[in-house]
């Protein structure tokens, strides 16, 4: 049998809380050795010189719109992907809301055979809950889909669910992570009839953050917490973006004992209603960008262990879409391409170390999803791997922007660290700002 063999030397190889100078050995595609002055075992050993920049093990996104099928316009898994392991992330999760909303099992079925085709990264999809849809839900399965994803605030299609006894009966009846959106939809409603009534069609985007309230948030999630400390449901919650909301939340227990884990977003970390009159509508997200103490209250929460994971939402639109007034413009914004070097960039202003960059991004989005054989670095581990150069200044700029929307919110950007190589099931898929033709993505599996 033909050995893939690659091994990485000089490294400042990251994992599981320390950094240490060594070179890791990969065959085919697994990770085999690691240690200091490993050999090249033969002449076909491809080797590369990561001089003292930092291994990571690849970013694991646990939450991503790659918007295909059905508003493959906007972007698609080829395109999303790419622009994946171009900023390091190396495993995506992409959720239901797509066109036709995944909400059979045929319709999840198909997003996992176009991935199969088109994927630069290992995928997972997420399957759909509606009011109606329960037989379907309790289908899937749990070694090869990473969990059901419930929108308790609105969303594209029929994916708001609102029945309580439903999502009772779905939180009730399985094992598996329940993902959630939680806004709450009343509060939304009354707060839009408020601005519409005081400034008519022409609301400015710099109230988004006071009509999709840090109140609609809390309503929510609390709602669902409460539910799933009833039912015993494995609850992750998405995209938490208030500082009421840390109190639902405890670092009391190790992660691995958690039934309740927690997420925050990029844009939550970066932006924060100040940025509204700069920015406009390209960083309108739901939830919304909240306040600069919101923002502050997240940050300590993601520190002390309260919150688990950092993500994206990667929610790709069009720019034309985007410059339509508020009312119209849709939320979301393009971001795998930028995430691990915007965390760096935070580690450079001192806010987060790079081993929390790695716990939080890697280690245990593979920890809450029980992902087989990802997000370390260790013998027999896939070779997922990210090599970042902490001291490489580049600038975000229109041609080197690779999700198919063509904008960044962190357009003009100069960041102070760079992706240098991302290798994918041991196939160096990206260096150097270009990606390689290599789709070696695989489906995850889960130990479930």
């Amino acid at each position: 049998m033909h050995m893939d063999r690659v091994l990485i030397k000089n490294a400042k190889i990251v994992n599981e809380g320390s950094i240490f100078e060594g070179d890791v050995l990969i065959e085919n595609e697994y990770i085999v050795e690691i240690g200091e002055n490993i050999s090249a075992k033969s002449s076909t050993t491809k080797v590369i010189d990561a001089e003292g920049n930092y291994l990571l093990p690849g970013v694991i996104d646990d939450q991503v719109h790659f918007r295909e099928p059905g508003l493959t316009h906007k972007g698609d898994i080829a395109s999303e992907s790419k622009a994946a392991v171009a900023g390091g992330i190396t495993s995506f999760i992409e959720q239901p809301n797509t066109v036709p909303n995944a909400v059979t099992q045929e319709i999840l079925e198909q997003k996992y055979e176009i991935a199969s085709q088109a994927s630069y990264a290992n995928y997972s999809f997420m399957m759909g809950a509606t009011n109606d849809n329960i037989d379907e839900v309790l289908a899937t399965d749990p070694k090869n889909v990473a969990g059901i994803k419930i929108f308790l605030g609105s969303s594209t299609g029929n994916m708001l669910v609102d029945n309580e006894a439903t999502l009772e009966k779905i939180f009730s009846s399985t094992k598996m992570l329940i993902a959630v959106h939680c806004e709450d939809e009343q509060t939304i409603a009354d707060n839009l009839e408020k601005y519409t009534a005081e400034y008519g069609s022409d609301v400015p985007v710099q109230v988004h953050h006071l009509i999709r309230s840090a109140e609609a948030c809390y309503i929510s999630s609390s709602k669902a917490i409460a539910l799933a400390k009833k039912t015993g449901a494995r609850l992750h919650v998405f995209h938490l973006s208030t500082a009421r909301e840390m109190e639902l939340l405890t670092n009391k227990i190790p992660i691995e004992e958690k039934q309740i884990t927690a997420e925050v977003c990029i844009h939550h970390l970066w932006f924060t209603n100040e940025d509204y009159d700069k920015k406009g509508n390209l960083i309108k997200w739901n939830p919304a960008v909240k306040t600069a103490a919101d923002q502050a209250a997240l940050w300590d929460a993601l520190n002390d262990g309260r919150i688990d994971v950092i993500a994206t939402d990667h929610a790709p639109h069009t720019l034309e879409e985007k410059k339509r007034p508020y009312l119209e413009a849709p939320s979301g914004g393009p971001l795998v391409q930028h995430a691990l070097v915007a965390m760096f960039e935070k580690f450079h202003q001192g806010k987060i170390t790079i081993e929390k960059i790695v716990e939080k991004m890697a280690h245990n989005p593979a920890k809450i999803f029980k992902i087989e054989k990802r997000g370390f670095i260790k013998p027999g581990y896939y070779a997922d791997l990210v090599i970042i150069n902490a001291g490489l200044p580049w600038s975000v700029k229109k041609e080197n922007i690779l999700a198919k929307c063509g904008w960044s919110p962190f357009h003009g950007f100069t960041f102070k660290s760079r992706v240098t190589h991302t290798l994918v099931n041991g196939k160096l898929v990206y260096t150097n700002f270009k990606v390689k033709d290599v789709r070696c993505g695989k489906r995850l599996s889960f130990n479930r």
